[in-house]
């Protein structure tokens, strides 16, 4: 039978084991040897600075929450942050390090104020024996830290968002335009269950991190889910190599203190008792804290969040597009006739100009592929977007001249009002997140170009128009903020529509669009180049060798 013993005021012991064997254990935890001190105050600044915000943006996001209103997107990025010391920029020796120069700045700092905080100790009166207190609290907040962000890692997967079932236009990609992350991404997307485990997996994770009980198997799980995903982004190029590595770092902190009692316990297979050193919480007020904290996290990060997914999930799926496209146009098409200003091009594969194959998407896009490479977009389609038209994933990583057009629909005058996914200088993802919580690097960011676009790098004509949508057709149209499931409605979004520029520089298409029953669409108008536009589609039934999703995100009926 177990039972508590009181070391001294203000630590309890937890033993079960014969007093002899805990005598040296509570020696252990009084005594600490120098090299034992040093470690720790490094360790302490180190571990401290990874684990709080290091951007204006995020405070200024989190006090800015409409708590009334909200969306998966406000929590989720109250644990989604930058850390680190980044007073000195984020690189060393104009380097990024791959992401992690900014995690070495810190190490150095750290460094050097664990040896100032030596110093100082060398001349307190008396000198601390022991960290026991301090230590105790920063695994605490590492606890946490790590808890709250794996939870919000893990919903997306759980809901599975994250790496959505391809598309139709996906579908009918060629294997070789895809790049390697693209692959892995689609390959965990066609099915759904397994990401449904992995999310399982990391919220079990987090949730047994609350606990001082279970912290070290929460570390344990953490440590070896994580380390597969650093792996899959290194080997994949993934781009979130940084952020998942991150939660391998403060998983395996928490478990330095249990690796000598596991190799005792596991490989020289010894009677081992675990001695953990816990503050007292005597006072009322402090049990009443603990218990308000506790159960405050519990509920934010675990009740509302995933309810707040689920919302997502079924209306809003963030890497997809929102609104549902026009019902007669959705499929896959041959392009059967194509012409530009009014002289027909005939079907070639290696023709520039003509369409080869075009879908139109459940939702707001209109894809079609050219023999005319365009740029890649390097990154993983994810952040925080609201508005469709930067919901990017359906064009991320592909190649081979295929291109995506977010559309407005007048379903009235039959006419789409279009522009292109892609953008030159990318809109920023994750913004509250900054150094250390991104993940991306520039080149993932900037079409895999090491150094940023400069403006007008786009190689085609743009238009700047901000009323190149008629006033008549907007009605027509409706408020774009509005066409989804008034469930899935938040203040994020308002702000975020209310705030979209107006002449954004895209390619854009205005095309009038004529169909009976969607198996033959003839699309005529205008097209990105300032040229008219004469296509006929037909519909392709086609059967695929995958089936379909049993998860479907979305709600486009």
């Amino acid at each position: 039978m177990s039972k508590t013993e009181t070391v001294h005021e203000n630590v309890v012991l937890d033993t079960s084991s014969p007093a002899e064997v805990n005598s040296g254990l509570n020696t252990r935890l009084s005594n600490w040897k120098e090299y034992q001190k040093i470690a720790f105050r490094i360790a302490f600044i180190f571990f401290v600075s990874i684990s709080i915000p290091n951007n204006a943006e995020w405070y200024d996001h989190v006090i800015h929450i409409d708590w009334t209103n909200l969306h998966y997107r406000d929590l989720y990025d109250i644990a989604r942050f930058g850390s680190g010391i980044n007073f000195f920029g984020n690189k060393i020796f104009g380097s990024q390090l791959n992401g992690y120069a900014n995690w070495v700045i810190t190490l150095l700092v750290s460094i050097g104020v664990g040896v100032i905080w030596t110093v100082v100790d060398r001349y307190r009166k008396p000198q601390p024996k022991e960290y026991n207190n301090l230590y105790y609290w920063l695994r605490a907040i590492v606890r946490y830290r790590a808890g709250i962000g794996i939870i919000g890692f893990g919903f997306t997967k759980l809901l599975p968002v994250q790496m959505p079932y391809p598309s139709v236009g996906l579908l009918n990609t060629n294997f070789g335009d895809l790049t390697a992350q693209k692959i892995y991404w689609l390959s965990i997307g066609i099915v759904p269950w397994y990401q449904v485990f992995a999310g399982v997996v990391e919220v079990l994770a987090g949730a047994l991190l609350f606990f001082r009980g279970t912290t070290t198997f929460g570390a344990i799980l953490l440590f070896g889910a994580l380390g597969d995903i650093v792996f899959v982004n290194f080997a994949y190029d993934g781009g979130v190599h940084v952020y998942s590595s991150y939660f391998v770092l403060l998983s395996g902190f928490l478990l330095v203190q249990d690796i000598p009692r596991l190799y005792n316990l596991l490989i020289l297979e010894r009677l081992t008792i675990p001695v953990n050193y816990y503050p007292s919480f005597s006072q009322k007020w402090q049990k009443y804290t603990r218990a308000a904290i506790k159960v405050g996290v519990f509920y934010v990060f675990l009740i509302l969040l995933f309810y707040l997914q689920y919302v997502n999930f079924k209306y809003d799926p963030y890497k997809q597009p929102s609104t549902k496209g026009v019902t007669a146009l959705r499929g896959l098409y041959n392009v059967t006739e194509f012409k530009v200003n009014n002289q027909t091009i005939p079907y070639s594969p290696l023709d520039t100009v003509r369409w080869q194959q075009a879908t139109f998407e459940n939702w707001t896009t209109l894809t079609f592929r050219v023999n005319k490479p365009t740029a890649l977009d390097l990154s993983n389609g994810g952040g925080d977007p609201q508005r469709d038209i930067n919901r990017t994933f359906e064009l991320t990583g592909v190649g081979g001249g295929q291109r995506a057009f977010h559309y407005y629909a007048d379903t009235v005058d039959h006419v789409l009002y279009l522009q292109d996914k892609y953008k030159a200088i990318p809109d920023r993802r994750n913004r509250v997140a900054g150094v250390g919580g991104d993940g991306g690097t520039e080149k993932n960011l900037n079409g895999g170009i090491d150094k940023p676009l400069t403006e007008g790098a786009s190689t085609e004509k743009a238009s700047l128009d901000p009323n190149w949508i008629n006033p008549e057709a907007w009605k027509h149209i409706g408020d774009e903020v509005k066409m989804i499931d008034p469930k899935a409605a938040s203040t994020r979004r308002d702000r975020e529509f209310a705030t979209a520029k107006k002449s954004e520089k895209r390619n854009r298409m205005i095309l009038h669009y004529e169909t009976t029953d969607g198996n033959r669409v003839i699309l005529k108008g205008i097209d990105q180049y300032k040229d008219s536009i004469y296509v006929v589609l037909e519909k392709v039934n086609r059967s695929y060798a995958l089936p379909s999703s049993t998860l479907e995100a979305g709600k486009y009926k």
